[in-house]
């Protein structure tokens, strides 16, 4: 067995996935220890296996790889075991099956595509992930959540299909299936850019992301904002590297969300939002394309996953003790939750990238190649970034534990395993921003770079300083957008309202087109048995009595006509 691990005929996505369905059948006392030891063991595997190409195999005349293992995919397949470890220490209080067994076979099925060596297997994994992580959402077990996790599917199988059509056709241009780099240079390689595009959140394709996560249950929606985005991360930085499109791509993500998490009064949507313009951050990395960038995008999301998932926790322990994460509802809860909240602070911090924080370490690199190579595109990312400390680097902490107001609730404090995987995340976001060379050692690319630099520092002193000033300046004035209990739609317009009242409308004129066709042939058929009934009724002609005689002269006419028919034709 140890041999079978460590020459990589056992890939650690069939860990995740076999062990999730096993799940069920374990004891509930020994399901915590059973899940938190598949993390270990994937992380054996991958720090034991040596990097290469495993598990190759013929299918249909096509070579298929199942388990790939390089610097890129290593350092993503590091911190995805870290987050499930994490993910499960955070949830062990949770005794729901259907959220254990998702939540070891999403994350499975995102560590199979991040290892596939090919793009049919990155397909089979795709398609996995998006069946497996909708049963997360409907965890909640409420109507809304259903809806909300309908529309998923259908987006993610969509994504899939999309995925499939762009390897078919470059297959058919190519000759070749591998998952290496593409470009944008055929329509096969567009539909696989699109696909990436659906589960990356890419602007006008994004709003999946903040209808369905905040659905999730306490512990769901921090399994399903670390791996959809992540996986789509890793595919563009292997498949488009340097991919100019990307720029525009990732500023615009970077931006937009900034002003629909400053109106939003639910917290955990904030961080959906939110999520959204962090990955913009390393979509735009991935499209400038010089190693530093590309070590940037893949350093940030190595770090966001455990700073975002820890403003996930920190909301997650609100939603579970408060019984809501809305704005307007809370207030004063650092009195009860002291730990939360500087747990909450510490991924703020992180977040917004303050000096001796992890996200100081990697945005630094983006935005400084930014500068280097795209100078507008430079000024987009300084002003998501000081959008990010307004909207969670502020707002998440100010509202969700002190707020305008004291609301009155009263609660316990987390569980304390929620408490001890909040305790780490905290733990790591400030090492890796004292002590990043470690991570500079696991990152892909050769490529040289200094963090802490006089520049580097005050430029990003005063950026925090400068949106320090502006939010206090708002809600002194009164301008600052008031939290308000309310639904706000994003794209998320367009199929929630739009598309349903265009529906609607053709469903009346269809109704109306129907109802006049229905009245015509009723009319049709009304002459028609009113013109049956005049010959064949009581009183109709057909149905009288009639005399014997004209009956003996309408028989002899009839055998007349047949005499005169039969001598003609000789029937």
């Amino acid at each position: 067995m140890i041999d079978s691990l460590v020459n990589g005929s056992i890939p650690p996505a069939i860990i995740f996935i076999v062990g999730g369905f096993l799940v069920p059948f374990l004891p509930q006392a020994l399901r915590g220890v059973f899940m938190l030891a598949l993390p270990l063991l994937g992380a054996f595997i991958l720090f034991s296996v040596p990097n290469g190409e495993y598990l190759q195999f013929e299918l249909f005349g096509l070579t298929l790889t199942a388990f790939r293992l390089d610097p890129l995919s290593k350092i993503f397949g590091i911190i995805f075991h870290l987050s499930i470890f994490l993910s499960v220490l955070y949830a062990l209080h949770v005794k729901d099956v259907v959220q254990q067994v998702a939540g070891l076979v999403y994350p499975g099925a995102a560590i199979g595509g991040l290892f596939a060596g090919d793009l049919i297997t990155l397909f089979v994994f795709w398609e996995i992930m998006a069946i497996s992580s909708v049963f997360l959402i409907w965890a909640s077990r409420n109507e809304a959540a259903y809806r909300a996790g309908l529309r998923y599917l259908i987006i993610h199988i969509t994504s899939g299909v999309i995925l499939l059509g762009g390897v078919i056709i470059h297959y058919a241009e190519t000759g070749s299936i591998a998952f290496d780099k593409l470009g944008l240079v055929s329509f096969g390689t567009l539909l696989i850019f699109i696909a990436f595009g659906i589960k990356c959140a890419f602007p006008l394709l994004h709003n999946w992301l903040q209808d369905a996560y905040p659905h999730g249950t306490v512990t769901s929606t921090l399994i399903l904002s670390v791996f959809t985005t992540k996986l789509a991360v890793y595919g563009l930085a292997r498949a488009f590297p340097g991919t100019e499109y990307l720029i525009y791509i990732g500023a615009t993500m970077t931006a937009f969300p900034v002003f629909f998490a400053v109106i939003e009064n639910d917290l955990r949507k904030v961080l959906c939002y939110s999520l959204n313009n962090q990955v913009g951050f390393m979509v735009a990395a991935i499209g400038i394309g010089t190693p530093l960038a590309l070590n940037g995008a893949v350093g940030y999301a190595f770090v966001n996953i455990i700073f975002e998932g820890l403003l996930f926790m920190a909301m997650g322990a609100v939603l579970l003790r408060a019984g809501t994460t809305k704005a307007s509802e809370l207030g004063g809860l650092y009195k009860s939750m002291p730990y939360s909240t500087v747990f909450c602070i510490v991924g703020a911090m992180s977040i917004s990238a303050f000096p001796l924080f992890s996200g100081f370490i990697f945005k630094g690199m983006i935005l400084q190649e930014a500068a280097h190579y795209h100078f507008w595109a430079w000024l987009v990312l300084l002003f998501a970034s000081a959008g990010v400390l307004e909207h969670s680097g502020i707002k998440i902490p100010f509202f969700g534990f002190f707020g305008l107001h004291d609301s009155g609730k009263r609660v316990d404090e987390a569980p304390l395993n929620m408490l001890i995987a909040m305790a780490i995340c905290a733990f790591l976001s400030i090492y890796i921003g004292v002590q990043p060379d470690f991570m500079y050692a696991i990152l892909p690319y050769e490529a040289e770079y200094t963090a802490y630099t006089f520049d580097h520092v005050i430029t990003q002193l005063q950026l925090l300083v400068f949106a320090i000033f502006a939010f206090v300046v708002l809600m002194r004035s009164n301008l600052y957008p008031p939290e308000v209990r309310a639904i706000n739609l994003d794209t998320d317009w367009i199929y929630r309202r739009l598309a349903p009242a265009i529906v609607k409308r053709i469903g009346a004129v269809v109704a109306a087109v129907q109802t006049n066709i229905l009245d015509v042939v009723e009319r049709q058929t009304q002459q028609i048995v009113t013109t049956v009934y005049r010959h064949h009724g009581p009183q109709g002609a057909l149905a009288r009595t009639w005399p014997a005689g004209s009956t003996v002269l309408w028989v002899a006419i009839l055998l007349g006509a047949m005499l005169i028919v039969l001598y003609f034709f000789r029937l």
